[in-house]
């Protein structure tokens, strides 16, 4: 079992042709609403990836929280830790250009009252096989499962997003990190990505820094260093292509894969990803990844 401990947020998604400069109004083509967050978009992404997964987390008591609740729950993902609590359910304003690129706003909502895990989530967290994090919860809650994590000797994935100063108690749970490039650079306060990459192996004994376009660079503090190419697609919408890539990723390394192959099985899932408008909408099956791994 994966266990995610994370945010699950509403997408309300605008696609223009052109994103507004501050101050200026544009005229979008299309508008929807789609079940996202970073902590349930990685759930589906692993269960979709082939994961047994359950997510733990909270919704608030609305429309929202209902539909995000059915959705998780029609990939395949566990849902018995997801807590529903009065007021409404995070919320995120994102807008979509033509070239595939975005601009996200979160109102945290009710993942802002998950201040740590509850005993029903520290149970789950010590019969899991990784846990998931990412820093759309309140730090303390995020630590706290980390830790929780660490006792039982579950290996912790941490994306650390949105980026903030990570303190020492946390990165000393993390197994395995995983910025884009501009989180390592703010993280680390170091440019270009193998100093990054450096400076985040310091703190942590894996690290994946993802690059686009460019593909994915990784290190261990056992020397191995591997650059894995990205698959060239035509990017649609980019959002939550860098939660498919981590659940992915911790479906292949619950499975025992080597870095290498499990970064390629990651890489081919956030390509498919791409190719596709919206967050939870753009998720590829694990078919799907097999075949673009044949072909």
């Amino acid at each position: 079992m994966i266990s995610v401990f994370g945010s699950a947020n509403m997408d309300l998604v605008a696609y223009v042709s052109q994103a507004p400069k501050l101050g200026e109004t544009v005229t979008g083509r299309s508008f929807r609403t789609i079940p996202g967050g970073k902590g349930a978009n990685q759930a589906i992404a692993a269960a979709r990836a082939g994961g047994q997964v359950a997510f733990l987390g909270a919704v608030g008591a609305d429309g929202f929280g209902a539909e995000m609740r059915a959705t998780l729950a029609a990939a395949g993902v566990d849902v018995k830790g997801l807590r529903e609590v009065p007021g409404s359910s995070g919320i995120a304003h994102i807008v979509v250009d033509d070239d595939g690129g975005n601009s996200i706003i979160v109102v945290p909502g009710a993942n802002g009252t998950v201040t740590g895990p509850s005993g029903d989530d520290l149970a789950m967290i010590a019969g899991s096989q990784a846990l998931l994090l990412q820093l759309e919860l309140p730090m303390a809650a995020v630590i706290g499962a980390a830790q929780a994590a660490r006792v039982s000797g579950a290996p912790v994935i941490l994306t650390p997003a949105p980026a903030r100063p990570l303190p020492d108690e946390l990165l000393e749970a993390v197994t395995l990190i995983v910025p884009n490039e501009h989180e390592a650079a703010a993280i680390t306060g170091v440019s270009g990505a193998e100093g990054a990459l450096d400076a985040l192996l310091a703190r942590v004994p894996e690290a994946v820094i993802t690059l686009g376009g460019d593909g994915a660079l990784y290190g261990s503090r056992s020397g191995e260093r591997l650059r894995v190419p990205a698959v060239p697609v035509k990017a649609v919408d980019t959002t939550a292509a860098g939660d498919t890539f981590v659940g992915a990723l911790a479906v292949a390394r619950s499975e025992g894969l080597a870095p290498a192959a499990a970064l390629r099985f990651a890489s081919a899932a956030a390509a498919l990803s791409v190719q596709r408008e919206g967050a939870s909408t753009s998720m590829p099956l694990r078919a799907e990844i097999d075949a673009a791994l044949a072909g």
